[in-house]
């Protein structure tokens, strides 16, 4: 089975330094969190080490005897109902701990379904601190950790977060075959991989996509950890918003063709809360001032192309048609690209000075990139020739058919390329 990079630095994050803070791996629905936990499981408990895996939607027992728990029992798993049940888990980690000389290491999945579970967690982990057990302990979630905590009890300064990106194009090229258009087309997903290679079958990759994916998504991760208004208007948002990526729209615009929309810092805050979720983000005009930058109309960006596409209705012969929109979702992906590889320094704007504009910026400290993306032959630099000319430490990027081909591209991440120019 195909291990992703993030088990690896699961495994080293643990065993370089055993009293660590906690894990939080985090990252889009779909994108193998629970594969990656259990793999890493498994490699621990092979060399040794107690490893536990325990979710609070597995509908399995929470527990065993607490007789029946020893170093021999090198994975176990189960589920969680409540808080006692994370609690009794815990004890139960605490008394195997002790019998092993690097610990044990405890994996909790959808922990956030369990109510106040950030305070119970912190004041176990503070016990944990004091009285010298050592629990290795891995939260995992579909959401951003500011998002899974919430405004419950802080655990600020305990944890240490390691994201899961939605699947690169290298990884579902290797792994699954697609070619470039494809993964283009139909975005990171390995579990809808066996629907989308059948043309026939599109319409259960629309259900995968919509079911799997995007409603748990508002169902769950959004509503069910955040106060939210309203909403059915998160859902329209939802169903809206992806038409528009790689695209520079109004607040006001979005407004006028949503029910019951509220206002424009209802919708600002919502498209915060689907970026938290890893769907999509609004990025900001690039000015040496950032709050200048912030006022101008923001430009939408899917984080995987695949939200992009489903909500089109289009068939991948039928996207590659349409120049225009495959333009777009070709944009889109370079986009999807820069933001799910970038490191945690490291910002993506846009750029434009009427008539001129550039696809994308990057900025990190003092480096200053601009990309841009043609997914034709006919290419101009007119854009990266005036956004050099206002900033002349800049450096361009140019990505295409005549340039630098797309695969090249998605095979380095935003802050590798950072150091190549």
């Amino acid at each position: 089975m195909y291990e992703r990079n993030h088990v690896q630095e699961l495994i080293d994050l643990i065993s370089v330094n055993p009293h660590m803070h906690m894990i939080a791996l985090t990252g889009p629905r779909q994108a193998g969190k629970t594969t990656i936990a259990l793999q890493a499981c498994t490699r621990f408990a092979k060399s040794g080490i107690p490893s536990w895996y325990f979710a609070s939607d597995d509908p399995g027992p929470a527990q065993s005897h607490p007789g029946k728990w020893s170093t021999h029992d090198h994975i176990r798993m189960g589920g969680l109902s409540d808080g006692q049940s994370l609690v009794d888990l815990w004890e139960n980690a605490r008394k195997v701990s002790l019998q092993s000389d690097r610990g044990l290491v405890l994996f909790l999945d959808e922990i956030h379904m369990i109510p106040n579970w950030s305070r119970l967690v912190k004041g176990l982990w503070d016990r944990d601190r004091r009285e010298g057990h050592l629990i290795h302990a891995v939260i995992l979630g579909s959401a951003a950790w500011k998002m899974l905590t919430g405004t419950g009890e802080s655990l600020t300064g305990r944890f240490r977060t390691l994201p899961v990106t939605h699947w690169s194009f290298p990884e579902m090229a290797q792994i699954f075959g697609l070619t470039l258009d494809e993964y283009i087309f139909f975005g990171g997903y390995p579990g809808a991989l066996t629907e989308e290679r059948d043309p026939a079958r599109l319409q259960n990759w629309h259900n995968y996509v919509k079911n799997a994916i995007l409603r748990p998504v508002v169902d769950k991760d959004i509503t069910g950890l955040e106060r939210v208004r309203k909403p059915e208007l998160m859902r329209q948002l939802i169903e809206l918003a992806p038409h528009y990526s790689s695209q520079l729209i109004s607040y006001n615009k979005l407004l006028g063709q949503l029910q019951d929309a509220g206002n424009i810092t209802t919708i600002a805050r919502y498209l915060d809360l689907l970026s938290d979720a890893y769907i999509m983000t609004a990025l900001s005009r690039y000015t040496p001032s950032p709050h200048v930058g912030k006022a101008s109309p923001p430009k939408l960006n899917v984080l995987n192309t695949a939200f992009m596409t489903v909500s089109s209705r289009y068939t991948f012969e039928g996207a590659k048609a349409d120049r225009s929109f495959w333009g777009r979702v070709v944009e889109s992906s370079v986009g999807a690209h820069l933001l799910n590889t970038r490191g945690s320094m490291t910002e993506i704007y846009f750029w434009r000075n009427p008539p001129y504009e550039v696809d994308y910026v990057i900025s990190h400290d003092r480096n200053l990139v601009g990309v841009e993306v043609k997914s034709g032959k006919t290419r101009t630099r007119k854009g990266l020739v005036a956004f050099k000319e206002r900033f002349p430490h800049a450096k361009t990027l140019m990505l295409g058919p005549n340039d630098i081909p797309l695969n090249e591209f998605f095979s380095f991440t935003t802050d590798e390329w950072l150091e190549q120019l």
